[in-house]
């Protein structure tokens, strides 16, 4: 096996997977409704996926937290065992899941929804016409190109492409409240970063 070659098909590969990520109005109206719910009315944005997606969608909530947006992410299990009180009227959701098929994801729909009637939905999925995109306010589709796992199987373009939308949300709203290197030092004060940040003040 030529693991250099291999190299070099996966990098092409998922960055082929990155440039096919439709570009579209959703974008727009995610960005304004993350500002609007969070900056504008005090809420804050709660992430939530399973599996794999799930650890993306946490980190894309404290990617968010870093730089200005509160953001907390809540695993859709322990929702349904008392974790759903973390929700607040004004809050904005985001939930991730690539077949948009996910039963934890869409029950997390419900019981929020059965809590707060109002609260926008946004869905990052690889399946346009999934029950998940229904239920959505606002969806932003990955593409849907194949996994780089020789099986077809094991998240690994999908979760690349959940990252890099998760980035141009995190990069958007940031331009758009203004959020600066002093203000990214009071929030990240340790380590090299925090070091950087309160050099730029």
């Amino acid at each position: 096996m030529d693991v250099k070659q291999s190299m070099r098909d996966i990098l092409r590969a998922e960055s082929d997977a990155i440039m096919s990520i439709p570009v579209s109005d959703a974008y727009d109206a995610a960005v304004e409704a993350i500002v609007e719910r969070v900056h504008r009315r005090g809420g804050k944005l709660v992430t939530a996926g399973m599996g794999k997606a799930g650890q993306i969608a946490m980190n894309i909530a404290t990617t968010f937290s870093s730089t200005g947006t509160p953001a907390v992410n809540l695993h859709p299990s322990e929702a349904q065992h008392g974790d759903l009180g973390v929700m607040q009227p004004d809050d904005i959701v985001l939930l991730i899941s690539n077949s948009g098929k996910t039963r934890e994801i869409i029950e997390l729909i419900e019981l929020m929804h059965g809590l707060y009637a109002d609260i926008p939905v946004i869905v990052i999925t690889g399946a346009a016409d999934s029950p998940l995109a229904q239920a959505a306010d606002i969806t932003l589709l990955t593409g849907g190109a194949p996994e780089v796992c020789p099986l077809g199987l094991t998240p690994t373009t999908s979760t690349t492409m959940m990252t890099v939308i998760g980035d141009i949300l995190v990069v958007n709203v940031m331009k758009i409240i203004g959020f600066t290197a002093s203000d990214y030092a009071k929030r990240h004060h340790g380590g090299y970063l925090g070091v950087t940040a309160r050099a730029k003040e």
